[in-house]
C-alpha cells in the first residue's frame, strides 16, 4: 500500500510503498477513505511523543472495513466505520465503564502504531472502539469526529458541563477551536473566539462566535473580561502553549472552568501556568483526551438532526504527497478549518 512514512524525528516525510498491515486479533483493517491532519500529528513528527520509527502518522479517520481479525463479533467486511483516536483495550474497568479514552492499555493509531496516512490502517479492540457511520454522513465528516470534534464535544458537554447562556472563550480557531465554537453555539452558549489568524476568526464568526479577538499583541484576558462583564464561565485552550494556556485561565471569572485540549509540550521541564489565579479564584482545570465510542451516539444524533454540522469545518482535502509537504510546517500553517487527506489521491 501507499503510505506517508517518517523515518526519524523531524525527518522529511516520504510517500512510498510499504507492506499493508494484517488484522490483529480482536481488530480489523480499514481501507482509509478520509483522514484528518491535526497539530497532534505535528507533535509526533517533532518528537514530542514516544514514537517508534519508521512511522506512519494519522489518527482521525473514516473508511470501510477491509479485513476482520479473529474474535470480532460486531463488524464485517464492507461496514462504514470511524473510530476515536484513543482505542481502549475493552477489558479493563475503564473500558467496561465506557471510559475507554483513559484506558491504561490504550492503543492510538498514528502514535502507538502505524496510523491512517495510508491506504489501510489496522485498528485494535474493534468491538469496543469502532463506530458505525450513519448513511447520511460522508467519510470526510466522519473522519472529522475522531479527534478534534469529539474532543471538543466532550470538553464542553462531558467535562465543563456547559449551560445555556454561559460565556465560553475559545483560544484557537483551528480545527479543534472551530469545533468548540460550533458546539458551544449549539449548546446555547455565548462565544468569544481568539486566534492570531484573521481568516480563522472570520470562520469562527460565521459559525456563531459573538466576539472575535486577534491574539497578536493583544491583552487577551483583559479584552475577554471587558466583553463578558468580568470573565468567561468556561475557557478552552485548543492550541497548547504556555501563552494560550495562560490566556485561557486568566480569561475566566471566579469559579470558572478551564479545559485543556491542546497538547502542552515540555518547556524547561513543565509548562508554567498561573496557579496563583487558579487557587485564589478557585478555578477548575480540566483535561479532555478524546471521547470513547460509547459516547458517540449523542453527538451523532445532533449531527443527524442538523444541530451540529462538522462537515462545514473541512477547509480542504489533499493527497498524501501534499500531506508530506505540509506536515513539517503544520504548527505554523494558517488554517481556517480542518485539512483532510484522501490517500487515494
Amino acid at each position: 500500500m501507499r503510505a506517508l512514512v517518517v523515518d526519524a524525528v523531524r525527518a522529511r516525510p516520504e510517500v512510498r510503498e510499504v507492506a499493508a498491515p494484517p488484522a490483529p486479533a480482536g481488530g480489523v483493517v480499514v481501507r482509509v477513505m478520509a483522514t484528518g491532519m491535526c497539530r497532534s500529528d505535528w507533535h509526533a513528527w517533532a518528537g514530542h511523543d514516544d514514537i517508534a520509527f519508521p512511522h506512519v502518522p494519522g489518527h482521525e479517520l473514516a473508511g470501510v472495513v477491509a479485513e476482520v481479525g479473529a474474535g470480532v463479533a460486531r463488524w464485517q467486511v464492507g461496514d462504514r466505520v470511524t473510530v476515536p483516536f484513543v482505542c481502549g483495550c475493552g477489558r479493563c474497568r475503564w473500558c467496561r465503564a465506557g471510559e475507554a479514552q483513559v484506558c491504561p492499555d490504550q492503543q492510538q493509531p498514528g502514535f502507538t502504531h502505524w496510523g491512517s496516512f495510508a491506504e489501510h490502517v489496522a485498528l485494535h479492540g474493534a468491538d469496543t472502539n469502532l463506530v458505525a457511520i450513519p448513511a447520511r454522513v460522508d467519510f470526510a465528516t466522519a473522519a472529522a469526529l475522531g479527534c478534534r470534534f469529539a474532543t471538543a464535544y466532550r470538553a464542553l458537554v462531558g467535562r465543563a458541563r456547559v449551560a445555556e447562556g454561559e460565556w465560553v472563550t475559545v483560544v484557537d480557531a483551528g480545527g479543534v477551536g472551530l469545533s468548540t465554537v460550533m458546539i458551544a453555539g449549539a449548546m446555547g452558549c455565548r462565544v468569544v473566539a481568539v486566534d492570531r489568524n484573521p481568516a480563522a476568526l472570520a470562520a469562527a464568526a460565521a459559525l456563531g462566535a459573538e466576539h472575535t479577538l486577534l491574539a497578536d499583541g493583544a491583552d487577551v484576558p483583559a479584552a475577554v473580561g471587558e466583553l463578558t462583564g468580568g470573565g468567561s464561565d468556561v475557557a478552552v485552550d485548543g492550541v497548547g502553549s504556555e501563552q494560550t494556556c495562560a490566556d485561557s485561565i486568566l480569561s475566566l471569572r471566579r469559579r470558572g472552568r478551564h479545559v485543556q485540549i491542546g497538547l502542552l509540550p515540555p518547556v524547561d521541564g513543565h509548562p508554567r501556568i498561573p496557579m496563583d489565579r487558579v487557587i485564589g479564584w478557585e478555578l477548575d482545570l480540566l483535561g479532555s483526551h478524546g471521547m470513547a465510542a460509547a459516547d458517540y451516539p449523542g453527538m451523532l444524533a445532533l449531527i443527524e438532526q442538523g444541530a451540529l454540522r462538522p462537515g462545514l469545518l473541512v477547509e480542504r482535502t489533499i493527497g498524501l504527497e501534499e500531506a508530506a509537504e505540509l506536515l513539517p510546517a503544520f504548527d505554523r500553517a494558517s488554517v481556517a478549518g480542518m485539512t483532510m487527506v484522501d490517500p487515494s489521491r
